[in-house]
């Protein structure tokens, strides 16, 4: 754990407080209440969201105002170091915390729900200049599972409208991207499960949003998977010193067109021109012209057949995962922040080539680098293509030694069967040049042996060790 940095400590932190609390709930606020309470808690809007103190990093005493339609902090006195974690998280939200949900939010629910696409998110917050040093963010998170209570265990999605001081999100800034109108700096960490911080590179005191629109970025680099589910979608505050004043002054939540989407029934036209290059034995790239919509188009839904394989934010995708020798048929459909779906795109059929990968996938190097504790471990592996041609979509096949289980995984698509483990690339890294390298981790546990492994093949070509 010696490498990530305090602040990753954060979310561990909070756990701790989250499992030890006790939820105090106050009871429907039809006019405005005050709740001091540590874990306090008050239901709005008809019991639609819940506002939360959620004072868990810190014993000074801190109270906020619940309104009809968000809440204020209006005494905290935090003074905690910024490199490290901050003293609370008083955020209003959709779902479930903890097993104490809000009513009608249709959470949890599966990613491949159709709905997920329609979930719109908007808020608008008050930064006062004596707050004091924070940061004003969405907390939205994600499970294996159709989890209601307790700690979700595969992605926490961030994100930061703003914040003060010298504090960062969790992990290290790995990219920046456009999305929801704004420049945002990615950040990727994982402390258990994967934490994907999205930082507004210009603050801003209010969002509108599908939440699909940053979780399709997140599964297109391998932080996230469509098999989870959304949990619970939550708008608020971390602080580090300070804190009065912080105020949301607007928060919504809503599944389909009747809500954040404006009532929308236009489908966006369907992509054209889709075109497959770079048709390797285990993979293909895919691109297509841009679809065009009355409002705006948030993303696209690759399909082999009429299995989905995948969602894309730009006009290209990656496939990964095919066998040698076999002819697929690929198709593009377009969506938009309403859940409207376009016509199907032209349809493009690719025959796999046989043999080894296509692109110098027998001409490898593999170094397995990993961190080590009483029970649990985390590893970072480095593919080298040796070759002389480049690789175009690869697939790293390897087997465990000891009894190791992976938990999850970053930069790749790693799956595990017994002590076999299979990683494939993800959208941003699958093309490796003569002498390049790519890297990909993993998160896991281990009872009795966490030997590393000692074979490696890629694209079914054996890799040298180192």
């Amino acid at each position: 754990m010696k490498r990530r940095t305090l602040r990753a400590l954060t979310a561990v932190f909070a756990v701790m407080g989250s499992i030890l609390m006790t939820v105090v709930v106050t009871g429907q606020a039809s006019a405005d209440t005050v709740t001091c309470e540590k874990y306090g808690s008050v239901s709005i809007a008809g019991g639609r969201y819940v506002v939360m103190n959620n004072n868990w990093g810190d014993d000074t005493q801190q109270c906020i105002n619940v309104t009809s339609t968000g809440f204020t902090i209006t005494q905290a006195s935090h003074n905690k170091p910024q490199n490290g974690a901050p003293g609370s998280y008083p955020a209003v939200y959709a779902g479930c915390h903890y097993a104490n949900c809000s009513s009608g939010s249709g959470l949890p629910m599966r990613v491949t729900d159709s709905r997920f696409a329609t979930i719109q998110t908007s808020v608008s917050m008050t930064y006062p200049s004596s707050a004091g040093v924070y940061d004003a963010a969405y907390d939205i998170w994600f499970d294996p599972t159709a989890r209601t209570d307790g700690q979700n265990t595969g992605a926490e999605l961030m994100i930061w409208l703003n914040h003060t001081g010298t504090v960062q999100p969790v992990g290290s800034r790995v990219a920046t991207v456009s999305l929801a109108g704004g420049t945002w700096d990615v950040w990727f960490g994982n402390i258990g499960w994967n934490v994907v911080s999205y930082v507004r590179t210009s603050p801003t005191s209010s969002i509108s949003f599908p939440v699909s629109t940053f979780y399709s970025d997140m599964v297109s680099r391998g932080y996230a998977q469509n098999s989870w589910y959304i949990t619970s979608v939550q708008a608020g505050f971390e602080p580090w010193v300070g804190g009065t004043g912080l105020a949301v002054n607007n928060f919504s939540y809503s599944v389909g067109s009747g809500g954040g989407g404006g009532g929308d029934t236009t489908a966006p036209s369907a992509p054209s021109n889709l075109r497959a290059s770079n048709v390797t034995a285990g993979g293909a790239s895919l691109t297509w012209n841009a679809s065009s919509d009355n409002v705006g188009v948030t993303g696209y839904d690759v399909y082999r057949g009429s299995t989905i394989v995948g969602t894309a934010t730009g006009t290209s995708f990656n496939v990964t995962g095919l066998s040698a020798s076999t002819t697929y048929s690929f198709s593009v459909r377009a969506r938009d922040a309403a859940g409207n779906t376009s016509p199907s795109s032209n349809t493009v059929t690719v025959t796999t080539p046989s043999g080894g990968g296509g692109g110098g996938g027998g001409a490898c190097a593999v170094a397995y680098v990993k961190n080590e504790w009483q029970g649990g471990f985390t590893a970072d592996v480095t593919i080298t293509n040796t070759g002389s041609g480049a690789v175009n979509g690869w697939t790293l096949a390897f087997s465990f030694p000891g009894d190791q289980r992976i938990t999850s995984s970053w930069n790749a698509g790693v799956t595990q069967s017994g002590a076999s483990i299979t990683a494939r690339n993800v959208s941003h890294n699958g093309s490796i040049a003569p002498g390049g390298k790519v890297s990909f981790g993993f998160q896991g546990t281990w009872a009795s042996s966490d030997a590393s492994p000692t074979a490696y093949t890629l694209n079914g070509s054996a890799c040298t060790l180192g």
